[in-house]
């Protein structure tokens, strides 16, 4: 493990604006310490004030490709050495598409961006299933989910949340006994792990499944 690398890095910046919630970096690391230093592409969806990307950009090493993407026409200013930055909504799938076509196999997506539910979920749809087998896809501030402004609320229709509820029952779809279609998600999603805020997709094919009995000769 990278011993906290991101905690660390955080408590020490004194460069760009960086804003994150102290229990995340444990999250991050948990799940990204396997691209590290193997020249991963990650697309971080809100750049701000560009403090995350040179994180991102130290964190995963040499040969990462770090791409940012805003509606602020300002966070240009935050492109630098191995890290591009796109200009548009989250859900505009001109856009993405454009980001894609440069960076057709994106390991990881990052989405802290405006936190509104139907952005959320539209650019899940849009992106998710073009990424790699292996790839890491992260949402995070999910307790936006929960506030009305956000379009949020305790099992409010449309909500992220709601949305990740249904996708747990898509990765088990095989087990539905028919009562749910067996989905190219549930084909190509090894685990969804819910947090306190966060919630990460694990891209990996699903093995064939085995259940053998073993016992004492």
């Amino acid at each position: 493990m990278s011993a906290g690398f991101l905690h660390r890095y955080f408590l020490n910046n004194a460069n760009k604006r960086l804003h994150k919630w102290m229990h995340y970096f444990d999250i991050y690391e948990r799940h990204l310490e396997r691209f590290r230093n193997n020249s991963p592409v990650m697309l971080e969806i809100g750049v701000f004030g560009g403090g995350s990307l040179q994180m991102w950009k130290e964190y995963l090493g040499p040969g990462c490709r770090i791409v940012g993407l805003d509606i602020n026409p300002k966070c240009k200013q935050h492109e630098d050495e191995d890290i591009e930055i796109f200009i548009g909504s989250q859900d505009d799938p001109k856009v993405l598409d454009e980001i894609l076509q440069k960076y057709p196999e994106i390991d990881i997506i990052l989405d802290d961006g405006s936190h509104m539910m139907q952005h959320m979920i539209a650019t899940f749809k849009l992106l998710y299933h073009k990424m790699p087998s292996n790839g890491c896809y992260i949402v995070e501030d999910t307790h936006t989910c929960y506030w009305p402004q956000y379009e949020g609320g305790l099992k409010a229709d449309g909500s992220f949340m709601e949305f990740v509820k249904d996708k747990l029952d898509e990765i088990n779809a095989f087990h539905s006994r028919g009562a749910m279609p067996v989905s190219d998600f549930t084909r190509t999603t090894d685990s969804i792990s819910c947090y306190d805020s966060v919630v990460v997709f694990e891209r990996r094919a699903q093995g064939e499944r085995q259940a053998p009995i073993t016992a004492p000769m």
